[in-house]
């Protein structure tokens, strides 16, 4: 298979691994119990652990100004973010060569992509939200807003001839007309959202109604087959094509069985998309991830993907604004559960990979780059 298939499929599940049991929350308990500043990771350590992985990415940016560029622009976008989320400059060296970089993939179309990318609308949307980081001084904004525009003919809408009926309607995929999914969807969203497009934004309302069909809840705002089969309030990969979710079918339901990445994914686009914390959606999200709080791995993928799922968990709960997770379990001090697993991980050159490592997970650079939008938000 093409390594670039193989980069689409790391960056559009990040988070596919084997089938696990549907009573997962016992085996992948992290410890309970709120962390103490006696055993909690100090600001100290974690300021350490950032400018160890900054040095590394230093030593692993090729001369053009990219990372993995074998992958095309997309872990360049990735890393980019990263490093700006938290706090180096755009006037540093390395965070001027990546976005040079980027910059040198725009597209007649608007876009900012490989030429002949298959994964169009993926890599923009990663590039605007690296641009909208590097942008105070405004110097973007003719390719952020041609951005905007070309992701958003991206989106499976009545352009593509669907009704607000179909599946796949609303939803956003990789380019090239390849199906929606929700961590495409949910990527979609955010980069509309990072470059300034408001929660009512037709473009966005119209993913929502993606993003609600892709969770295991039987309500008015989902009707798909797959609606009241599991109904825990966890979210599955797509509902396009005849459903498919990377945790497998339920045996006895026929349901697509819900994962952690991807519920963090879904809850993350419904508040982006102006859903109230207090809506019914919001709530069973939540008490899916009650029952399944891990830092160590992601819950219904085991260890698959979860590097993904720990910046996307941390993104979202630093949107909830909640300091204290509570799971059936207990209460989790959350930041410091995951510094500790980033500390314990962290490698002696100042990288992380996942041993598991399917899906670009044993890519460095990938991983690291996630490593530091998560600690962006365990300040």
């Amino acid at each position: 298979m093409r390594f670039a298939i193989q980069f689409a499929l790391a960056l559009a599940g990040f988070a596919i691994a084997t089938m696990l049991p549907m009573n997962i929350a016992s085996s992948q308990e992290s410890s309970p119990g709120i962390a103490t500043a006696k055993t909690g990771v100090s600001a100290v350590q974690q300021r350490e652990m950032t400018e160890k992985a900054i040095a590394f990415l230093r030593t692993a940016q090729s001369q053009d100004g990219s990372f993995s560029s074998q992958a095309g622009p997309g872990i360049t976008g990735l890393v980019a973010t990263g490093l700006l989320a938290v706090g180096l400059p755009v006037d540093d060296p390395m965070v001027r060569k990546s976005l040079d970089y980027i910059l040198a993939s725009r597209r007649a179309d608007g876009g900012l992509y490989a030429e002949g990318s298959r994964h169009a609308n993926y890599e923009t949307s990663l590039a605007i939200m690296a641009l909208s980081r590097a942008n105070s001084d405004r110097r973007y904004d003719a390719l952020i807003q041609n951005g905007q525009k070309f992701v958003k003919t991206a989106q499976w809408d009545e352009g593509e001839g669907l009704n607000e009926k179909d599946p796949a309607f609303g939803g956003a995929g990789y380019g090239s007309k390849s199906r929606p999914d929700l961590s495409n969807t949910s990527f979609f969203i955010e980069a509309l959202r990072s470059t300034g497009a408001p929660e009512d934004d037709p473009a966005i309302q119209r993913a929502l109604a993606f993003v609600n069909r892709c969770q295991n809840l039987e309500s008015p705002a989902n009707d798909t087959p797959f609606a009241p089969k599991i109904n825990d309030g966890g979210f599955y990969y797509t509902p396009a094509n005849g459903g498919e979710s990377m945790a497998g079918k339920d045996d006895a339901t026929g349901g697509l069985r819900s994962y952690a990445s991807m519920t963090y994914a879904g809850l993350k686009s419904m508040l982006y998309a102006g859903v109230e914390k207090d809506d019914y959606r919001i709530k069973a999200a939540k008490s899916f991830l009650a029952k399944n709080y891990s830092v160590n791995s992601n819950p219904g993928m085991g260890g698959a993907g979860l590097y993904y799922y720990l910046h996307t968990m941390s993104k979202t709960l630093s949107l909830l604004e909640n300091p204290i997770f509570v799971s059936e379990k207990g209460e989790h001090d959350w930041k410091q559960d995951i510094l500790t697993q980033l500390q314990q991980t962290q490698r002696e050159n100042g990288s992380w990979i996942n041993p598991e490592a399917r899906w670009m997970e044993g890519d460095p650079n990938l991983v690291t780059g996630y490593v530091l939008m998560t600690l962006s938000y365990l300040k």
